[in-house]
């Protein structure tokens, strides 16, 4: 919650009523949490991970790409013949490519900050 309402001064509620059917991927040090992801997979509908947050101290230390990578390969041993889609920050573009994540639409903005939608296809069979 500091990430999204204090840092990025988004006084909006974060409560949506999803995170009841997420899963929920958490790194800690210690018994502090550092990170977080949130893995949706409505039936009929491409699987969204989102609410990716790290800690401002943890930072460029790679647990994005740690949580990322579980992420998807959660996905890919339940889910290996849907899309995967996500809102990305529009500066952060790169480092969902690294993880084969393309550009879905043009960028757009989401409580003053630029956004754009990105997918990874499914695996062709």
């Amino acid at each position: 919650m500091d990430v999204f309402v204090v840092e990025q001064a988004c006084a909006f509620a974060e409560i949506d009523g999803k995170d009841i059917d997420a899963l929920h991927l958490r790194q800690f040090s210690g018994e502090t949490l550092i990170g977080c992801l949130r893995v949706l997979s409505p039936e009929g509908e491409p699987v969204r991970i989102g609410r990716i947050v790290t800690a401002k101290d943890f930072r460029s230390q790679g647990l994005g790409h740690e949580m990322l990578v579980e992420a998807l390969r959660y996905v890919a041993d339940r889910f290996a013949e849907r899309e995967v889609v996500l809102s990305a920050q529009a500066q952060l573009q790169g480092f969902y490519a690294q993880h084969g994540f393309e550009p879905a639409s043009a960028p757009y903005d989401e409580d003053g900050i630029a956004h754009i939608d990105m997918k990874r296809p499914a695996p062709r069979h």
